[in-house]
């Protein structure tokens, strides 16, 4: 039974939320002077072709800022991304998440209920991960710190667990990882992903994860129309954004007719669990 939080948020069972991979803002290394108009267009331009497309929720992310830091600590950075959520979140009636690379979810959460945002992504939120920005530590508490200091504060956390592009210290299993970091971190929901961007998850750290927790469980990464329909029956939502990009590259723009062919086969799936 999916969580009534959840129906309420996305407005359908098992919802797929499209991703918005910014080009890189000010303030990190790649930035080559784009003007920060010029990166929010761009922004609305694709929500508007997932939205168009069918999706039922947007995420959008720093993308374009690799190589990443930890920890996002450039005011730059974190001011050019609320500026450019908050337009999304203005020309869309979906739900809007934020997702700041590497593991910047307090400076997420803050952008999230500044701007109207309803989630955030956390890559290492309860997990200790080795990456190719080193060592990423756990951001739980400093969330749900700032959680309990707002107050009136909705904005939803959805976890990785054993995130993509690294390798899990702590816990060492996938089920531990997503039983800490619900009943420990106070997660709202999970995210299992493959081993990196455009790659499926094993179908059995879903069916485990499934097992253990009673939140919503996502796939957040390597969905398409021959693989997703495996996965359906496990999970509660799925997050996508290498396959509905131009030939399927990550880094070309949203291809609206792609998100239609995959949103038909959603359609289809959920007409057929009914």
């Amino acid at each position: 039974m999916v969580s009534d939080w959840f129906l309420e948020l996305f407005h359908v069972e098992k919802p797929v939320i499209g991703v918005i991979h910014l080009p890189p803002l000010p303030g990190s290394s790649r930035y080559r002077g784009e003007s920060v108009e010029g990166i929010v267009e761009f922004a609305v331009s694709e929500a508007r072709k997932l939205v168009e497309g069918g999706v039922d929720g947007l995420i959008v992310e720093n993308y374009g800022d690799y190589p990443f830091a930890k920890r996002c600590s450039s005011p730059l950075t974190i001011a050019s991304m609320a500026v450019v959520v908050r337009e999304v979140v203005k020309e869309v009636a979906v739900p809007v998440g934020v997702n700041l690379l590497r593991n910047s979810g307090p400076e997420a959460l803050a952008i999230a209920y500044a701007c109207g945002a309803k989630f955030i992504r956390v890559n290492a939120y309860t997990d200790v991960l080795a990456t190719d920005q080193g060592i990423l530590e756990p951001v739980a508490y400093e969330i749900e710190f700032l959680r309990s200091y707002l107050r009136n504060c909705s904005v939803r956390v959805f976890a990785d667990v054993h995130c993509k592009h690294g390798k899990p210290l702590y816990p060492e299993s996938i089920e531990e990882s997503a039983l800490v970091a619900v009943s420990r971190g106070c997660a709202d929901a999970v995210i299992v992903t493959g081993l990196r961007t455009g790659c499926e998850p094993s179908l059995d750290d879903v069916v485990r994860v499934r097992s253990v927790v009673s939140v919503p469980v996502i796939v957040g990464s390597g969905m398409r129309i021959d693989n997703v329909a495996r996965f359906f029956r496990y999970v509660d939502g799925f997050i996508v954004g290498t396959y509905f990009k131009v030939d399927g590259v990550t880094t070309n723009p949203v291809d609206v007719e792609r998100v239609r062919k995959f949103m038909n086969v959603i359609r289809d799936l959920r007409s057929r669990c009914r």
